[in-house]
């Protein structure tokens, strides 16, 4: 096949066919629930110096096929003033996935946090800052 020739031959569009849909495959396939985690830990409470997974708000992660991700999480408290910053950060954070195509972040009040829920490594972070834990 010349540069000119648009036409490409048999075996050639055979090979073009697998490329893309191994590349398809491979860029529509869902994170995993771990992933998702690792993910939204960039996600802080501005007010604690903690990263959400590591403060134990983040009670459930769901990863449904088509790359819909579903995440129950709670706030410190009830009326957080940065509830919708939250939110947004932490869509933003798994959109960035690869094979994520919608995320959904419900937040729930029961069973309320408590530090109790905070992993040891957010607890370590928190007295780092002078939080008493």
């Amino acid at each position: 096949m010349t540069y000119d020739d648009a036409t490409p031959t048999a075996g050639e569009s055979a090979m073009n066919a697998d490329t893309a849909s191994t590349t398809t495959t491979a860029a529509t396939t869902p994170p995993t629930v771990e992933q998702v985690r690792e993910a939204l830990k960039i996600v802080k409470d501005p007010e604690i110096p903690v990263n959400v997974v590591d403060l134990g708000l983040i009670y459930e992660v769901e990863v449904k096929e088509g790359g819909e991700v579903d995440i129950t999480m709670t706030l410190t408290s009830v009326g957080c003033p940065v509830q919708d910053m939250i939110r947004a950060d932490a869509e933003l954070a798994v959109m960035r996935l690869d094979g994520v195509n919608s995320v959904n972040v419900e937040f729930v009040w029961s069973p309320p946090w408590g530090p109790d829920k905070m992993t040891e490594d957010g607890k370590r972070q928190m007295r780092m800052f002078g939080f008493s834990v």
